[in-house]
């Protein structure tokens, strides 16, 4: 996982319980990151019709959805987060041993089924739930 995805889950809780227009530079300082990497986020976020943008002096982005139908899940695939991934593998698939030549496949496979169970536990996790866990179960819901 990539710090893409706490970044837009954390941009979208804070945008959707201000119900306003925030530029990119608020949401960087609300978020405790540089204001480039909230455009580069945000754009992908535009790009999957997440957030919408305003231009001009008052300009930023906006939660324009109903965030009880945005579920992590949907974050992730607009930011094409992996979850689960392994940067180096064991063995050798040209090696006489089976478990050496093995191995790599065997991981590759449980790794991408680790993948599918967290984006499966996600798609049942809303940006709503996240405003409710953080302001509680009295926190209103703002819909676009």
């Amino acid at each position: 996982m990539t710090s893409e995805f706490t970044i837009a889950v954390h941009a979208l809780v804070f945008l959707n319980h201000k119900a306003q227009v925030y530029s990119s530079e608020g949401l960087a300082e609300n978020v405790c990151t540089n204001a480039a990497r909230i455009r580069k986020v945000m754009a992908k976020l535009k790009k999957a019709d997440l957030v919408k943008t305003k231009e001009g002096v008052d300009g930023g982005y906006l939660f324009h959805r109903d965030s009880r139908e945005i579920s992590l899940s949907m974050v992730a695939e607009a930011l094409d987060t992996p979850f689960v991934t392994v940067s180096w593998k064991s063995g050798d698939p040209h090696m006489s041993c089976m478990i050496a030549s093995g191995m790599a496949g065997v991981m590759d496979e449980l790794y991408g089924d680790l993948d599918r169970c967290c984006r499966e536990r996600l798609s049942h996790v809303t940006i709503a739930d996240l405003d409710q866990r953080i302001f509680g179960k009295g926190a209103a819901v703002m819909t676009g």
